[in-house]
């Protein structure tokens, strides 16, 4: 199977939306102070700090997200991962972002990459909170019905043919879990998944090749499977990539390549528990 590369790249999933013009979040350096709370609050400034004031013409998103869900596309001659393919890996993980009253993704633009139309997607409901309440500080007509919107990976990665581009906000815990598995790195840019060879496996004749996004499920999954081994005996069977990168590896690699085995396991879920929830 093969792995996660550990290489990461930034995030670009189009999608459709409402624009924000301004800078967007760089991606994630340093490693998190001590302070989990300290940590949380520096990472958000460090993002939010920097978005847009001002708004340009919106265009509609969430109506297209609930009827864009993946599914068969009929036959096809390649032999590459289809993107309802991809899209069913990601199944039932949720992302909050803001809409506004016209359930409108609120945008930004990046005038030092070029790219326009750039939402943002937060893996934490309280990063998408602090983004809210950063929308009604900054743009208070817009803030005044704006709210924060859930939406799963797999309806993200299916409205890519909009053409916006998203960005990722990790969870800042995730970031330093990753940063402490990887030594000697300093930062991570991308959001970071945890996977074990360990765990894969072979039901209903199918392999399962778990994808984490918190270390601390992942490692609860090898505890069960591997009861003589504690502490820094797991993190040394735990492999760090992104999101990302996963994501393009999968774009390009063919069927039964070992990349289709791939399904991302929703925070705080187990891999039996997704797997059932999915196949019902």
């Amino acid at each position: 199977m093969p792995p996660p590369d550990s290489a990461s790249t930034r995030s670009s999933l189009p999608l459709a939306a409402t624009l924000m013009t301004g800078p967007t979040p760089s991606p994630t350096s340093a490693a998190p102070p001590p302070n989990p709370l300290a940590a949380a609050s520096s990472f958000l400034h460090h993002h939010l700090s920097r978005l847009a004031s001002h708004l340009t013409a919106p265009r509609p998103a969430l109506a297209a997200a609930a009827t864009r869900a993946p599914g068969p596309q009929g036959a096809s001659l390649s032999l590459a991962l289809a993107p309802d393919e991809v899209a069913r890996a990601l199944t039932g993980t949720p992302v909050f972002t803001v809409c506004n009253s016209n359930n409108e993704f609120v945008l930004v633009s990046d005038p030092g990459t070029g790219l326009r139309s750039l939402g943002l997607l937060c893996f934490r409901s309280e990063d998408a909170d602090a983004l809210l309440t950063h929308v009604r500080t900054r743009q208070p007509v817009l803030g005044r019905g704006a709210k924060v919107v859930p939406i799963t990976l797999d309806q993200v990665y299916m409205l890519k043919a909009e053409g916006i581009a998203f960005r990722f906000l990790p969870d800042p815990l995730q970031i330093k879990n990753a940063l402490e598995l990887k030594s000697g790195l300093t930062g991570f840019d991308g959001v970071p998944v945890f996977q074990s060879d360990l765990l894969v496996v072979k039901k209903q004749k199918k392999r399962y090749c778990p994808i984490y996004f918190q270390k601390e499920d992942i490692e609860r999954e090898l505890t069960k499977a591997s009861k003589s081994s504690r502490g820094s005996a797991l993190s040394k069977k735990i492999m760090v990539g992104s999101l990302e990168d996963v994501l393009k590896k999968m774009e390009i690699s063919e069927r039964n390549s070992g990349w289709d085995d791939l399904i991302f396991i929703p925070p705080g879920k187990s891999l039996n528990q997704h797997i059932n929830e999915v196949s019902a």
